[in-house]
């Protein structure tokens, strides 16, 4: 039996969403290796989360140390330098509005859904804003301030409105996609949603399970000021796409735009479970005990954390992500040349999407292919899956010291299962037995 075939027999499945019969033992850098000791280019970094490749020296040494002499568990009852040191780091980078306190949490999931109960406990404010195809958690919090179409049976909040993102690709250009969506919002604040009863907008700067829509230049800048005119908070999501992944130190300064709140998750441990919440002292101080688990605060995983951001500043990562991220999206423009099955590509740094669609002219998503050329890339010695309220959508969050050669690699590897998907060599039932998203 095979480390895969082991997995089925004694996990549940409600934690999976797997695209392929992916399995590792271990992973060095931008590879994982799998049972066979075969080597596989991870452009996923397990959804961003690996930020710094497999097994970083930094994180492997700064882990050592933490469990070398533990301060405790948690920062639930009492304080411990490495929670300290990483709440002083995350204040140190995030600007004037939202650097006041922080939070710390397990997942981009606990720390949405904290920050949507405080904002409304604190402004008394019972409604949010949040975007159609926005994916801010899997908790049952985070699910009720998403609008992702794979949680449609998750009941959302009460107090919830859910505002279209304007996608350039399929909504007429940036200029028409921004107009439309702005007027949609401004529609919304001028009659049915009284934005007095607005506590918060929740965005992200790229909409990454979204299918890594990049929005059109000034519109969060509309938007800001829009919020600022009524006093409605501004939520930054940087869990997948913060953190220099976008050749800028956080997503949203792509945006021209300063929240009140930023939210960090994935990629701030480097692979070990850890979340936080940068904000104003009113809103994070509203009460003590209001929200927290037991091992909040974990000082083995905040000492992790620290180390990633010690790292993408000593290393250079966020000019490197910008400068391989050019490099790839380069390549990947240069694939869509050759292959009618690219309709788009977008993103920042290494942050990018790939849409497929099996007719250009109606741009109609190609799901069954998107699932086809995952799996085949896989095959050929590829990690990389899919997202998009369509699912057609192949996501690239790849580590961030990923270098020139590895990307080139990944893309040659990317247009042979292109061009095996075209061909008709994936078989159907290949991937059949994947749900993927």
């Amino acid at each position: 039996m095979n480390l895969y075939e082991r997995d089925q027999r004694a996990l549940s499945s409600m934690a999976s969403l797997r695209f392929f019969p992916q399995a590792a033992v271990g992973g060095e850098g931008a590879y994982l290796i799998d049972e066979h000791g075969g080597r596989l280019l991870d452009l996923s970094a397990s959804w961003g989360a690996a930020s710094l490749g497999h097994s970083h020296p930094a994180v492997r040494a700064a882990v050592d140390r933490a469990l070398a002499s533990q301060a405790g568990a948690s920062y639930l009852s009492g304080a411990n330098i490495p929670a300290i040191e990483l709440a002083e780091r995350l204040l140190s980078i995030v600007p004037g509005r939202a650097a006041g306190r922080v939070w710390l949490g397990h997942s981009g999931s606990d720390a949405n859904e904290t920050v949507a109960r405080a904002v409304v406990a604190a402004t008394g404010r019972p409604r949010i804003i949040a975007f159609q195809g926005a994916y801010h958690g899997g908790t049952v919090g985070s699910m009720a301030i998403s609008g992702h179409p794979a949680q449609t049976s998750v009941q959302r909040a009460p107090g919830l409105t859910l505002i279209p993102y304007p996608n350039a690709y399929r909504d007429g250009g940036e200029s028409h996609a921004a107009a439309a969506a702005l007027r949609h919002l401004e529609d919304l604040l001028a009659g049915p949603l009284p934005p007095g009863e607005v506590a918060a907008l929740f965005l992200e700067a790229i909409q990454s399970d979204g299918g890594m829509v990049v929005p059109p230049p000034e519109f969060f800048q509309r938007v800001e000021a829009l919020c600022r005119r009524h006093g409605i908070l501004i939520v930054a999501d940087e869990v997948k796409v913060g953190l220099g992944r976008t050749g800028r130190m956080h997503a949203f300064q792509h945006l021209g735009i300063e929240p009140d709140i930023v939210v960090f998750g994935k990629g701030l441990g480097g692979g070990l479970p850890v979340s936080a919440v940068v904000g104003p002292t009113p809103i994070m101080n509203y009460r003590a005990a209001f929200s927290f688990q037991t091992v909040h605060g974990n000082p083995v995983c905040a000492s992790a954390a620290v180390a990633v951001l010690d790292t993408i500043r000593e290393q250079g990562l966020v000019d490197h992500a910008a400068a391989v991220g050019k490099h790839l999206k380069n390549l990947l423009a240069d694939l869509k040349k050759r292959h009618s099955l690219i309709g788009d590509v977008r993103g920042e740094g290494l942050a990018i999407g790939v849409e497929l669609v099996s007719d250009q002219a109606t741009k109609t998503p190609a799901k069954h292919q998107t699932a086809k050329v995952a799996y085949r890339a896989f095959e050929l010695g590829l990690v990389l899956y899919y997202v998009g309220v369509n699912s057609n959508v192949l996501e690239l969050t790849p580590s961030l010291p990923l270098t020139h050669d590895e990307a080139t690699r990944a893309v040659e590897i990317l247009d042979q299962a292109l061009r095996d998907v075209t061909a008709g060599r994936v078989d159907d039932g290949s991937v059949a037995r994947f749900a993927g998203w």
